[in-house]
């Protein structure tokens, strides 16, 4: 079988780092094209050279003379910056894996679908804050979108060939994160340590908070919506502490499918690697006697208000969730950096929203423009807390 192609925007994430493994275990399989980084130039460097890479790139070039450095001699094409970024997602490949966090991986992940490929979207911004002008591309140009979030990956799976029509429901689990048996009081005075503990996967910080706060599945929410058009009213979210079963969907005669499966992102990424057909992974099967039972429970909103901000964010529509995803980001850094307390998050992010909101962005500029003013809001809501 002829080797597939593949760039990984964001190969130093959690999410990239996971791709590789996976490629690693089954190399004659793929011919890694490109491999980008932020600034990590010294990880991204020896990916490049194990993967033998085309080309690598920082989108800080700040980064650009250590990589170059780095990769001196290897014949292994060296950029920096973020025209470099984009010119490099636009590269034809078989898959292209969006794995770059936040507003930076909006640009990159466009220049992808432009092509018309296939695209493995574990960019939660990507659907959040330009959901409208995102799916109206992956129409213009016939690309392909495969979600890597377990949740949507599993909704994605559920549905396999059944049509939307038929759906009753869709279900997203939520672990409800550390502190979902916690008192307001103690919420209140929850560190970003205790945040950033998650009781079931090993995520990044900004992640791991979002998931404490719940705001993680609003934003799942705000996804859902654009990639599985049943509408708003057919999406609810469920609390699952046990993270087995990562989403459902009812359908119409009574009957619900469930996709089960570890607290690996190995799962979600090797259904996009090997879709439409199946692969190994080395995640150990579940073990359901083990587990013993699987429990659920309706969503607090007084305790964590941010899924019904998330809610009221696309029921609002034009600009509303861009704006709240930038917010949040804001608010989760001013978090973690101990300025306001875990529960100002969502204050500061309501305020945000109870501001004017500009229309329904019509281009990627647009986005980056109400992008850019939900940040602004929110530093301005910070400074006078």
């Amino acid at each position: 079988m002829t080797a597939r192609t593949i760039s990984i925007l964001g190969a130093t994430g959690s999410v990239g780092a996971s791709t590789l493994d996976l490629i690693r275990r089954n190399p004659a399989d793929w011919q890694v094209v490109a491999l980008t980084a932020n600034s990590s130039a010294s990880e991204l460097a020896a990916l490049a050279r194990e993967f033998d890479a085309q080309i690598a790139i920082v989108s800080d070039e700040a980064h650009l003379p250590s990589l170059r450095a780095e990769l001196s001699g290897t014949g292994i094409e060296v950029a920096g910056g973020r025209e470099a970024l984009c010119e490099a997602a636009s590269r034809k490949v078989d898959l292209t894996v969006a794995a770059i966090v936040g507003c930076a991986g909006l640009a990159p992940t466009m220049a992808a679908i432009e092509q018309g490929g296939t695209i493995a979207l574990a960019n939660k911004e990507a659907l959040v804050s330009a959901g409208d002008v995102m799916t109206a591309a992956v129409a213009e140009h016939g690309a392909t979108l495969l979600p890597v979030d377990s949740e949507h990956n599993a909704i994605f799976q559920c549905l396999a060939d059944n049509s939307v029509s038929d759906v009753r429901w869709i279900t997203l689990t939520a672990s409800g994160g550390p502190f979902r048996t916690w008192s307001a009081q103690q919420i209140a005075a929850a560190t970003p340590a205790q945040a950033v503990a998650h009781p079931n996967w090993d995520m990044g910080a900004k992640i791991s908070v979002d998931s404490a706060t719940m705001m993680n599945k609003g934003l799942e929410f705000i996804e859902a919506h654009h990639l599985f058009p049943v509408g708003l009213d057919r999406l609810r979210i469920v609390v699952h502490p046990q993270s087995v079963i990562h989403s459902m969907v009812e359908y119409r005669d009574g009957s619900t499918l469930a996709q089960l499966g570890p607290s690996d992102m190995r799962v979600p990424i090797a259904s996009c690697l090997a879709w439409p057909q199946r692969m190994n992974t080395p995640c150990a099967p579940l073990d359901l006697p083990a587990i013993g039972e699987l429990s659920f429970f309706a969503p607090d909103e007084e305790l964590f208000p941010a899924t019904r901000l998330a809610r009221e964010a696309v029921h609002q529509g034009g600009s509303a969730p861009a704006i709240l995803n930038a917010a949040n980001e804001v608010a989760v850094a001013a978090f973690l950096a101990g300025k306001i307390a875990f529960t100002k998050i969502a204050v500061v992010v309501e305020e945000c929203l109870h501001r004017d909101i500009p229309a329904v962005p019509a281009s990627l500029a647009d986005v980056l423009a109400a992008d850019s003013l939900g940040r602004a809001q929110a530093t301005e809501i910070l400074e006078t807390c």
